[in-house]
């Protein structure tokens, strides 16, 4: 009995703060921006129709929403492509106006992403649904689907037919217009493909009576710099490092802070420039805490030909010699640029690779590229450790998983530069290590869970 009402509610004006967005007649209201994709109204619904040659097509609200909830209908060709804009900007100058901002995924492919959050032309996935396996079931293939999407200060949560598919927390864009896409296809026998939407309500005034109460289980991707979300904190995050001081780190090699070589800096923690050779400018750092079981997030961005780790299960007095301390390393590094990308064996020296034995690969998304955003843009690594088990994530995929202590990994080490060192990555804690390799390495939102 939902969707009646709501048809009710948005044909009849506005009622309890809700307004149409939509007058079910023309396109009043409304701009494209982009693509040449036609849009034209049909029975009350606006219909976007995919055309050869066209880049992504978008249907924008003239006027821009900050705070908000909005509902929507949508009723999707099976083989097309789609999603709803919101928060979203075009601005001459990125991109020469591309349209760019959060996208509400509309996914009818195996893939199966529908209710997730893409940041379009900007970061690229936020919350893709291989973190909400349960919101994979939320579309209706070749049937009216019903979305809701709650967009207060920086948290966005999504409902796709009453299931509660992606929520995360995000303060980059706080406002924008909202907008209908038509995506770009591949060529001609694509073209002609239609995705149908009606009953396009907003409110933006008193939400907090409308919001949705929060689902028990459903994960929470938090962007917010240096800050733990309400959920995070319920679900025993904390800070590792605080964003301004020192505090709870300390040289690899010495019991204090390296005096030079590091820098904080406006919520970031970086290693500085020097010669490009390891840990002999301000060096390692640690965490004066050690860990076994744990989940490990933070922020990192690289300059052009930069290298640099984060290595865990480290035991500082292994190595008092010259190079870096001794520990499993989650790799970071320019592949484009670097040479030590092409060294290794079979790309195990790049980008979230685990350092000189497993190469890195989309597991999330298989056969798809590693989602890295590229130089100069915040990436996010992620550690899981658990028992024995490890796992390798770059911007919400999964791209390495091992088993430590099994005779598969024993081999590895022993193929390795890492053969020296008995028991290499076996401790059962260790400290976490932020490698300094000569080259300037920015870090920040560094945080943990003990699982």
């Amino acid at each position: 009995m939902l969707l009646p009402v709501l048809a009710f509610i948005s044909l009849n004006g506005q009622e309890d703060g809700w307004f149409t967005l939509f007058n079910g007649k023309d396109l009043t209201g409304w701009s494209q921006l982009n693509g040449q994709a036609p849009y034209r109204v049909e029975n009350g619904e606006i219909v976007g129709t995919t055309k050869s040659g066209s880049p992504n097509s978008f249907l924008c609200t003239d006027k821009k929403y900050g705070d908000f909830i909005l509902e929507l209908e949508y009723l999707v060709d099976p083989t097309m492509n789609s999603g709803i804009q919101i928060r979203s900007e075009s601005i001459k100058t990125y991109q020469n106006g591309r349209v760019h901002g959060y996208q509400i995924e509309i996914d009818p492919s195996t893939r199966a992403f529908s209710g997730g959050i893409y940041d379009e032309a900007r970061r690229g996935w936020l919350y893709p649904l291989s973190l909400n396996p349960a919101g994979k079931t939320a579309f209706k293939q070749s049937q009216w689907n019903h979305l809701r999407v709650e967009a207060i200060g920086p948290s966005i949560r999504v409902w796709l037919n009453g299931i509660n598919t992606a929520n995360i927390q995000d303060d980059m864009t706080l406002s924008g217009f909202i907008a209908l896409q038509v995506h770009a296809i591949g060529g001609e026998a694509d073209a002609g493909k239609e995705i149908r939407w009606r009953n396009i309500r907003l409110k933006t005034g008193d939400l907090e009576k409308d919001r949705t109460p929060i689902v028990p289980g459903v994960h929470e991707e938090n962007f917010l710099v240096n800050q733990l979300s309400d959920y995070e904190k319920r679900m025993g995050w904390r800070l590792l490092w605080d964003g301004k001081t020192t505090g709870g780190w300390r040289s690899a090699k010495g019991g204090a802070f390296p005096q030079s070589g590091w820098q904080i800096d406006d919520g970031v923690l970086s290693v500085l420039a020097s010669d490009g050779s390891e840990s002999t400018h301000g060096g390692d750092i640690v965490t004066e805490e050690v860990f076994s079981d744990f989940e490990l997030r933070l922020e990192f961005r690289i300059t052009p030909g930069a290298n640099s780790g984060i290595k865990y299960f480290v035991d500082t007095d292994l190595n008092k010699g010259a190079g870096s301390a001794i520990g499993p390393e989650y790799q970071i590094l320019d592949d484009e640029r670097h040479p030590d990308a092409k060294l290794g064996v079979n790309g195990n020296r790049t980008i979230a690779s685990l350092y000189d034995l497993i190469p890195a690969e989309n597991l999330s998304l298989p056969g798809k590229d590693k989602p890295f955003r590229g130089v100069g843009e915040w990436n996010q690594a992620r550690i899981i450790a658990r028992g024995n088990k490890v796992e390798h994530w770059l911007n919400q995929h999964k791209v390495v998983e091992y088993e430590r202590g099994t005779p598969m990994w024993r081999a590895l080490v022993a193929y390795s530069k890492y053969k020296t060192w008995p028991g290499f990555g076996e401790l059962p804690a260790g400290h976490i290590l932020l490698q300094d390799h000569g080259n300037l390495v920015s870090f920040r939102s560094i945080k943990i869970k003990i699982l």
